[in-house]
């Protein structure tokens, strides 16, 4: 998905089970959709809490925040109290919201073999008879459904500074 685009509406659980539309929340305001790998990389963790410090200004703006990454719904609910995360955090298990948005690839078999030598089993993380991973992305996206800013890096340790969104939010 790129800026422009009407964003793709989806239904997906939070971590307490809840159901969340994505078209529903942004009939109170716009919307930052990121995409992490899952509570078990530590680059998605520093960003999920630099994104939670920023969720006051977030909200002052008229936005919220939502994260959705392949992880079981017990994974999420998890690394939501762990990491004390309070805005919206969803489970994409089978990745369908992720290729709805063209960021999904299947974890390559050389990858596969040494997460599993590091005690790592990403399929059975996720729930699902798959590896599958998002490219960690965010998108920006304004009431009316258009992607107004996207960001996605291949490079996994590569994320969106958090004053980026702000900017971004100002211009919404």
């Amino acid at each position: 998905m790129q800026e422009g685009q009407k964003a793709k509406d989806f239904t997906l659980k939070n971590a307490l089970g809840e159901t969340v539309h994505l078209y529903e929340e942004l009939s109170k305001g716009p919307v930052v959709l990121t995409f992490y790998r899952g509570g078990w990389c530590p680059f998605c963790n520093t960003q999920l809490k630099a994104y939670q410090k920023l969720l006051p200004d977030i909200e002052a703006l008229g936005g919220q925040l939502i994260a959705v990454s392949p992880q079981s719904p017990d994974n999420t609910l998890s690394q939501q109290e762990k990491e004390q995360l309070t805005f919206q955090v969803l489970s994409d298990t089978n990745g369908l919201v992720a290729a709805f948005y063209n960021i999904l690839y299947d974890v390559p078999d050389y990858i596969q073999d040494i997460m599993k030598q590091m005690g790592m089993d990403l399929a059975e993380y996720n729930a699902t008879n798959r590896w599958i991973l998002p490219i960690p992305s965010t998108f920006m996206i304004d009431e009316s459904g258009i992607i107004r800013s996207a960001y996605v890096n291949p490079d996994f340790m590569q994320r969106l500074e958090p004053q980026n969104i702000l900017r971004e939010l100002r211009k919404l």
